[in-house]
């Protein structure tokens, strides 16, 4: 096989891996200068010459002339006999430029050269495809479901790059049948071995951050600044945001009129609840707008225990708490500080850990998930909700409620 026919055969893998020509020229003088070591010892003497335009190579040997019984090197020396077998008029001491078939090098390099060639050009691909997502991280990315397996999807860009999403990165209410388009935010992009493995995720804040910067001109425009972002996927979510000019309601330009602009955000995010908040650098106040939409009497912080002592009327204690203590809890992520509700003009209360000699400890923890961690607490609720919001049996639940009440009415 002559030189330009092989580089003819190997420069089909340009138009499979969309590798530019240069490229490919300078990965086929590596690939062919390892093979050159590998017969010959050493590439030092070689010269290698490839044109890009018309995609061909030629290899030059070069040797200098010796004496005949005088070669000690083979792969630089070579005997005036020799020489003179390329030009008759060749003389010691002078310099032998001799040209490499590939042929020389033996059917098992060639095909070696070609396994090689692969090799490093999915290597040049996979290092390309991991430079480019990884500058795409954090960002909102569209891809096609490609495959649905039970605890992941494959999707496939236009390029047809792999991209994956498990199972925990997905809403809860994700459906997703082969050839649907689907947008989340590139989460993570990693090297293992030499094969890039990109994460996309529908659950990360981040994709609500980037929703935001879509869907709001505001935002997109930089005059709307989204400070933070706390999610139950598919649940709740609260957003902080903030404006430098007076002008803008930073909260009324999210919402917009009628909920008409959050509105196709809540439905790419399979009907999350929304809650925008203006954000604010006061602690106190910060943590009331976090607790809407219940409406907050007082806040007492302990800034050293990054603690809050939130108080309020009874019938605002259940919107603050949330369906599933959902509302406190991102409440409390969105601020920073462990808030505890308490209720406006009561004065005797105890704590349910105070009853753990007479009610188990894991039923007080289910309790404690919901936001609800003293007697009167559980008390105010009714029996129906408790058992619609916790993992508790209606008996496990009146049982606690008869000894709460015994215990308060001492």
């Amino acid at each position: 096989m002559e030189n330009i026919a092989l580089i003819e055969s190997f420069s089909e893998f340009k138009d499979d891996k969309f590798i530019d020509r240069v490229t490919l020229m300078a990965i086929l003088e590596d690939v062919f200068r390892n093979a050159l070591k590998k017969k010959f010892g050493s590439d030092d003497n070689f010269d290698i010459i490839i044109n890009p335009d018309k995609g061909d190579l030629e290899i030059w040997r070069n040797r200098v002339v010796v004496e005949d019984g005088e070669v000690e090197e083979p792969n630089e020396e070579i005997s005036l006999t020799e020489a003179r077998k390329i030009e008759p008029d060749f003389e010691v001491g002078e310099d032998v430029s001799e040209e490499v078939k590939l042929i020389q090098l033996g059917r098992r390099a060639i095909l070696a050269l070609r396994q090689n060639l692969i090799s490093k050009i999915h290597e040049h691909d996979n290092t390309t495809i991991y430079k480019q997502f990884k500058d795409l991280e954090g960002e909102i990315y569209t891809a096609e479901v490609h495959h649905i397996r039970h605890k992941v999807v494959i999707l496939l860009d236009d390029e047809g790059n792999e991209i994956i999403m498990p199972k925990e990165k997905q809403i809860p209410a994700d459906f997703f049948r082969k050839g649907d388009n689907v947008r989340g935010v590139i989460e993570s992009v990693e090297l293992k071995g030499n094969k890039p493995v990109i994460i996309m995720s529908r659950t990360a804040p981040a994709f609500l951050e980037q929703l935001f910067f879509q869907e709001i001109p505001e935002v997109f425009d930089g005059l709307i600044t989204v400070k933070k972002v706390v999610r139950i996927p598919g649940e709740k979510a609260k957003v902080a945001v903030d404006s430098y000019d007076d002008r803008i309601d930073p909260v009324g330009a999210c919402v917009g009129m009628k909920g008409s602009r959050i509105h196709g955000i809540v439905r790419e995010l399979g009907n999350e609840n929304i809650d925008v908040i203006n954000w604010t650098s006061n602690p106190q106040l910060l943590v009331t707008r976090a607790l809407s939409p219940a409406r907050v009497s007082s806040v007492k912080l302990n800034d050293e225990k990054m603690t809050a002592q939130v108080y309020l009327r009874p019938e605002e204690v259940s919107k603050a708490i949330g369906r599933g203590g959902h509302n406190i809890r991102l409440a409390g992520q969105l601020t920073g500080y462990e808030i505890d509700v308490f209720r406006e003009g009561v004065e005797e209360d105890v704590e349910l850990t105070e009853f753990s000699d007479e009610i188990d400890a894991w039923i007080i923890e289910e309790f404690k998930k919901i936001g609800m961690d003293t007697a009167r607490s559980v008390l105010e609720q009714d029996v129906d909700d408790l058992v619609k919001r916790t993992d508790l049996e209606e008996e496990t639940i009146i049982e606690v409620v008869r000894i709460l009440k015994e215990e308060l009415a001492d």
